[in-house]
């Protein structure tokens, strides 16, 4: 099929053609190609993407300024576009936005609709051209407005977004270093005026954590947040189970976000909160302690697994509250009935860290695990307790649902030193291995 478009095709006009198009593709022939004629099609649609785009907010643009969804919906464009095509504002915010942006530069809005600058590329030339000085000169702003262009053939969206430096150097040598100075002082501002931090529970087991720091202040939560990264690895004798899987590095980051938590919660300077550290209270009927059974939560209504319950029920200062009956309170657990300051030293004594084979993790690093959890009778006492860091603390806790020689178990030897079972798949013996710091010196 060929089609012919001439010059100076009304952009009505040309929305139908290809509305047309669109509704008459064969799918089916894309499998036909070439390797090679498969990239260029990705290629070339990417790039009519970016195009049409650029024609998009060209109209938008137009229509904005004309004030037409006002004359005919009474609404403004913002309105319009959320209620008739289901955007949301901050959607159709952003939409126009950029439309008055590639109005005020109208070499970048040439460049995106001829193809030479594909739409996140524009969008990064916009933020760098909006932060030079107000007062530039008209001159010196359309010389910025070209070498921003000319860039867009080397460089991607992320990299032009570093060019601010640079550009004003360029254009205008005389002001850049005052206008740096003055840039960074606003954006410093700008930073610290603009922190928050928000927790948004999706309903489905997970919690969304979004926010914006300064970026010095983040670097100090990313310097730790790396630290206990790197440290959480998997031990060469767990590295043999090929049913644990390995964590990939933003994994690894928020355990690690959870483990600088739980530093801070066990540190004696931790905040108070209600006239002590703060806590995490779980609610559960007794009888579904007992029975190993679901019905677990948090005070704020987080439902809890049963393995879930099982850890927390070990160590870091829980405050358990049995509930019984009509949501009756049976017992209110304190945090020296789980373990107590003298159980835990004895424990940072004897077990002098993670007793899982081959890690380092270090005493103050791991929580106190029941061998024969609680729920099950287990007491607590340095009989049925070792150190465990928090990621062999999930390996080693029981799990009913698997057979005894199909999950790691943990034990106290007869010498009175924790010693680690592994599943069959790992040691068709299941020969018990003890940590190295427990073996005798020759």
């Amino acid at each position: 099929m060929s089609i012919e478009v001439e010059v100076g095709t009304a952009v009505a006009d040309f929305a139908t053609v290809i509305t047309g198009l669109l509704d008459h593709l064969d799918y089916d022939t894309i499998a036909l190609l070439t390797d090679r004629k498969q990239l260029d099609l990705v290629a070339d649609l990417l790039t009519a993407q970016s195009r049409l785009s650029g024609v998009l907010h060209t109209v938008l643009g137009q229509v904005d300024r004309a004030e037409a969804a006002m004359t005919a919906h009474g609404v403004p464009t913002v309105s319009w576009l959320a209620a008739e095509l289901r955007y949301t504002r901050g959607q159709a915010s952003a939409m126009v936005h950029h439309a008055a942006d590639l109005h005020r530069f109208i070499q970048l809005g040439d460049a995106l609709r001829d193809g030479r600058a594909n739409d996140r590329q524009a969008q990064a030339v916009t933020k760098v051209l909006k932060k030079l000085p107000s007062d530039l000169g008209v001159e010196a702003e359309a010389k910025a407005q070209a070498t921003m262009v000319t860039h867009c053939d080397e460089f991607d969206s992320y990299e032009l977004g570093g060019l601010s430096r640079y550009l004003l150097d360029l254009v205008a040598p005389e002001v850049a270093e005052e206008a740096e100075a003055k840039r960074q002082e606003r954006e410093l501002r700008d930073a610290q005026q603009a922190r928050h931090l928000n927790f948004a529970d999706d309903g489905h087991g997970s919690t969304t954590i979004k926010g914006s720091l300064p970026s010095a202040d983040a670097a100090l939560i990313k310097a730790q947040i790396e630290a206990l990264a790197q440290q959480m690895h998997r031990t060469a004798l767990e590295l043999r189970d090929p049913g644990v899987p390995q964590p990939t590095w933003p994994q690894r980051r928020a355990d690690a976000l959870v483990e600088l938590a739980r530093r801070v919660a066990i540190h004696r300077d931790a905040p108070k909160h209600g006239g002590d550290r703060p806590h995490m209270t779980i609610l559960i009927n007794y009888d579904d302690l007992l029975g190993d059974r679901h019905g677990a939560g948090l005070a704020d209504g987080t439902q809890l697994t049963a393995g879930q319950l099982r850890q927390y029920a070990c160590d870091a200062g829980i405050l358990p509250v049995i509930l019984g009956g009509p949501s009756g309170v049976l017992d209110v657990g304190r945090a020296q009935r789980l373990v107590t300051p003298d159980i835990r030293h004895a424990l940072h004594v004897r077990d002098q860290g993670c007793v899982f084979p081959g890690c380092d993790r270090p005493a103050a690093d791991c929580d106190a695990h029941h061998i024969t959890p609680w729920a099950q009778g287990g007491s607590t006492s340095l009989s049925n307790l070792c150190l465990l860091c928090k990621h062999h603390h999930n390996l080693l806790e029981p799990d009913r649902k698997r057979a005894s020689g199909l999950q790691w178990e943990i034990r106290i030897s007869t010498d009175g030193m924790p010693e680690v079972i592994p599943p069959r798949f790992v040691d068709k013996h299941q020969r018990p291995r003890c940590h190295q710091r427990f073996r005798p010196r020759e």
